[in-house]
């Protein structure tokens, strides 16, 4: 069993595919192709349990890809997985050119305006299909939410665990 705060997600199991155990994986990575060179990964329970699951074959399916794991042999074993996350460990993931960052490294970093003022911390990232994912930030104020765009995101500090925003002008319905 693994932790899962050191796991990355990189996708999720939609449902069982074809008769001998295979699953279909939506992908939650921007790196589709690593799906093919996948040859571990650890698949994430209802009960936040990882297990290291070895991937013996993966070929892309309609913008998703299946996945045949060692010892998932039946249609009842693949559904059994149904919903269910599949990660990498963090180590295994690309570097990344300076100044870019992964995702989930944006979560728990300060929030602050460009005077300084805190806004919060970073809860989450909501992916909306439309454009920039939004940057959940929950501070005094409550809940603000935080385009993840050039607009708006001025500097990332992964060091200093800073990030520091334009705050957003909300129109109000006068």
């Amino acid at each position: 069993m693994a932790e899962t705060d050191d796991l990355v997600v990189i996708g999720r199991v939609v449902k069982p595919q074809g008769r001998r155990g295979e699953v279909l994986v939506h992908p939650l990575s921007d790196r589709p192709d690593r799906f093919q060179s996948l040859r571990r990964a650890f698949v994430v329970g209802p009960n936040d349990q990882a297990r290291e699951v070895r991937v013996t074959s993966s070929w892309p399916h309609k913008g998703r890809h299946v996945l045949k794991l060692e010892g998932v042999d039946s249609i009842d074993d693949a559904e059994r997985l149904r919903g269910c996350d599949l990660g990498i460990a963090e180590e295994e993931l690309a570097a990344l050119p300076e100044g870019s960052f992964y995702h989930h490294q944006l979560k728990g970093l300060t929030v602050a305006d460009g005077d300084g003022a805190l806004v919060g911390v970073v809860e989450d990232l909501m992916e909306t299909g439309a454009g920039a994912p939004i940057l959940v930030v929950r501070g005094p104020e409550g809940e603000t939410l935080v385009p993840l765009a050039t607009d708006f995101v001025k500097q990332v500090d992964l060091a200093g665990a800073r990030i520091v925003i334009e705050r957003p002008e909300y129109a109000s319905a006068d």
